[in-house]
């Protein structure tokens, strides 16, 4: 009887542990960002609001490789233009993997308000 309590115990935990790893794992990786439309991040593009190239680059070098099991790490992230603040909207950043090859980073806007965009990018 004890030993079945300890099987059951050992199997709940090791459930437990994989349950908040991959919970985790989703929180920090999630490619989906919302960013307010301020005096710093905003610029003008074919007379629309648009996210700023360098906000979009920072942004998605910081969260396209945030943990060791997801993709590749990447660096020297950049945006040809900035992101037009209107749904559908989409650019293609591009970065370089450690050695040295190109990554091509799609960036798409979901949602968009006067005061903020909601965007993602591929891996």
């Amino acid at each position: 009887m004890q030993r079945n309590k300890f099987v059951i115990g050992v199997i709940g935990g090791a459930t437990a542990v994989i349950a908040v790893g991959a919970l985790g794992t989703h929180l920090l990786a999630n490619p989906e960002s919302t960013t307010r439309l301020d005096a710093f991040s905003t610029v003008t593009l074919d007379g629309h609001k648009a996210l700023a190239a360098n906000i979009v680059a920072g942004r998605t070098e910081s969260r396209y490789h945030p943990l060791p099991w997801i993709g590749d790490k990447i660096t020297g992230v950049t945006c040809p233009t900035g992101l037009k603040a209107v749904a559908g909207a989409t650019l293609t950043c591009t970065g370089k993997k450690r050695g040295g090859s190109a990554v091509r980073i799609p960036v798409r806007v979901f949602q968009a308000t006067d005061s903020s965009v909601t965007w993602k990018f591929e891996r």
